[in-house]
Order: C-alpha cells, then structure tokens, then sequence
C-alpha cells in the first residue's frame, strides 16, 4: 500500500514536510470529524483554521463515518489544503496565509 501522503499533488518539499511535522507535534487537534463523516461545518471549520493558523490538527472520531484514508485524500482537497502528516486518526494540515501578520506566519526552510 502507497503512503497517501505521496499521491496528493504538494508542492512541499520534504525538508519542509519534516519542519511542519515538527511544529505540529505540540499542536492540540482543533477540528473533529464526528459520526456524520465529513460535513459542511467541519469543512468550514478546518478553512477557518487554516486561515487563522496555517497548520491544524484534525482529529477523525472513532465513531466517524469516514476512514482515514478518505478523510486524508478529502478534507485537503476540500479546504485546498496540503496533507503534512497522517497518524493514527489524525491528519496535519497546512495552508499558507499571506495575509497573516510575518510574525504569526509560518516561516518554511526553503
């Protein structure tokens, strides 16, 4: 079986992937996907994040209509975001903003 993170088109490099995993270990999840699988507030949610923050935590519920697999290929496309990281139930994503302020910004090795 393929590594999904390899089949999403990004245009991260891998020194840059290994920094964004990096900062997003300490991350707390900030959106769920519950039981009804992938919905239009979780969508927005996930958006709204990725514009405040640029790299967020989803978490998929045990009880989730959605496997990780379909929420890893899904939620990124959705919120034309990139899939960093796909542990466990939890996926890492990243977006960047650059609207937000440079010292909020993430600031990616080149």
């Amino acid at each position: 079986m393929t590594n999904k993170e390899d089949k999403l088109p990004s245009t991260l490099s891998g020194k840059q992937k290994k920094f964004l995993k990096g900062l997003g270990h300490h991350l707390a999840p900030l959106v769920s996907i519950g039981k009804e699988g992938l919905t239009e507030n979780v969508i927005k949610a996930t958006k709204q994040e990725l514009l405040l923050r640029e790299l967020v935590k989803v978490k998929i519920a045990n009880s989730s209509s959605l496997n990780k697999q379909e929420a890893a290929e899904l939620l990124p496309e959705a919120t034309e975001s990139t899939l960093v990281q796909l542990i466990g139930k939890t996926l890492l994503l990243y977006k960047e903003n650059p609207k937000i302020d440079k010292e909020h910004r993430i600031s990616m090795p080149h």
